[in-house]
């Protein structure tokens, strides 16, 4: 209330975005497995994928061959889209994000249809996550993860005592050895020679 009205010199000045504020869709293609989750999942059917399967050799031998989806179109038309958000909740595997990125207008609505290698471009624009709340509860698995490798730690520490332990024993032992060997062998005095008295 008691703000100045501005107005905004765009595109000179470039408007502050609110975090999780939905622009375009970028595609983070290396984790796409091409389940097509995306694309059935779409109410308006606006993503166009294509792939083509590949016979993968065994990875150890005696194996048997495997075969593996590899993406060859990967498009939204965003002259459909509704920015929803569906298909990149579906994604099981994080391969869709929402950019920042809103100025794509075009003068022909053909061209809003843009393919994997602009939604890959728009990806690197993609903000980082923030940052977990401080007061929040830890996760369960990396709770898990934690007990486990402090754990693992524990039993480590404690064999390597137990081996010190061990060894201090041993050296021990053998000084004690070497010291009764010592004791009870007979002093070894130079015998006088016959020619001297």
């Amino acid at each position: 209330m008691t703000k100045k009205t501005v107005t905004a010199q765009y595109p000179d000045a470039q408007p502050e975005l609110p975090p999780r504020s939905r622009g375009v869709i970028g595609l983070f293609e290396e984790n796409c497995t091409v389940c097509m989750l995306c694309a059935r999942e779409c109410p308006d059917w606006c993503i166009y994928i294509d792939s083509h399967k590949e016979t993968v050799p065994p990875a150890a031998p005696g194996g048997r061959e495997r075969s593996r989806n590899v993406l060859d179109r990967f498009a939204i038309d965003f002259s459909l889209c509704m920015y929803c958000g569906i298909c990149i909740e579906v994604c099981p595997f994080d391969a869709l994000f929402w950019s920042p990125e809103f100025e794509y207008a075009e003068t022909d609505i053909h061209e809003l249809t843009h393919e994997r290698d602009k939604l890959r471009e728009w990806m690197w624009t993609v903000p980082a996550p923030p940052a977990l709340d401080p007061a929040a509860e830890e996760p369960k698995e990396i709770a898990a993860a934690r007990k486990t490798a402090e754990k693992l730690a524990a039993a480590q520490a404690a064999a390597a005592q137990t081996d010190a332990a061990q060894a201090e024993a041993a050296q021990a032992e053998a000084a004690a050895e070497a010291g009764s060997a010592a004791e009870g062998a007979p002093d070894a005095a130079p015998k006088p020679q016959e020619g001297e008295a």
